[in-house]
């Protein structure tokens, strides 16, 4: 089976490269993505991992972008990681400057918290400040401190930096990463058909159809969609690890039974874009 959408700690997931590796080939995973906001870091161990496994990694990475002031992510897969990481450096620092930015807000609010020191690499992000919230006892759970403070429409959240996806998918295309809109039907910035029509536009070669939080009737609308602008179709978990710091709901690998056979056309789409 296939995971094509998956974190480790190097952004919010709770496990490391190689324990989400081990897990994933327990879980009967034979291709994994690794896919960490906006870094590439969690991608070494995690070949090394696999190579005892006997697992397949996809390299990958899920972009932030912003469209109509929302947040709409898009994984990109089989980047030229030597063309990539460098850009990719200046969006680490954009989430830096912005968890900095909730911290403050935080502050102000009476809730002063520090986040634990992040290694090279790594990508902070909203559910960081959820845990350190919960470690300084100012909220229960994690999901406590995303309703009370951290939500998008909380006191303590902040905007990502401007990053457009006209942006974002030129440049993962432009590295050589097959651009993909991840759980589509989480965007709150409008309606999949039109959001879809900008995207396409913009150059995204494929679409998130199977992800946890889709409905069967979004799976079929969605593959309907991808049949119409001849997109490719993947999904995943979006799996953050046993201890889902985003919500009290928790995901397991493999839950979707992805077909291995869509990996097949997500190859064949990133060798064209390597020699076009």
């Amino acid at each position: 089976m296939l995971e094509l959408h998956c974190h480790t700690t190097y952004s919010d997931g709770t496990l490391t490269p190689s324990a989400l590796v081990k897990k994933a080939a327990q879980a009967g995973v034979k291709a994994l993505a690794i896919t960490d906001h906006d870094t590439l870091s969690g991608w070494d161990e995690a070949i090394a991992a696999a190579s005892v496994c006997g697992l397949e990694i996809v390299p990958g990475v899920e972009l932030s972008t912003v469209h109509n002031d929302r947040s709409l992510h898009i994984l990109g897969f089989y980047p030229n990681r030597e063309q990539l990481a460098p850009a990719l450096s200046e969006r680490l620092e954009g989430r830096k400057r912005r968890a900095a930015k909730m911290l403050a807000n935080l502050a102000a609010l009476g809730y002063p918290i520090k986040l634990p020191e992040m290694g090279e690499g790594m990508a902070p992000g909203r559910p960081h400040i959820a845990t350190a919230l919960v470690q300084a006892g100012y909220a229960k759970t994690s999901a406590e401190a995303f309703d009370r403070w951290l939500g998008d429409d909380g006191p303590a959240y902040v905007h990502y930096e401007k990053f457009s996806i006209v942006d974002g998918i030129t440049l993962l295309r432009n590295c050589g990463a097959v651009p993909v809109w991840a759980h589509a039907y989480l965007f709150r910035g409008g309606a999949v058909e039109e959001v879809l029509k900008e995207l396409v536009a913009a150059g995204l070669m494929g679409v998130e159809v199977y992800h946890p939080h889709h409905t069967p009737t979004q799976q079929k609308t969605l593959l309907g969609l991808c049949h119409q602008y001849g997109l490719l179709v993947t999904g995943g978990s979006d799996y953050h690890g046993p201890a889902n710091s985003k919500s009290t709901e928790s995901t397991t690998l493999n839950q979707l039974h992805v077909p291995l056979e869509l990996l097949a056309p997500l190859k064949i789409a990133a060798q064209s874009l390597r020699v076009g």
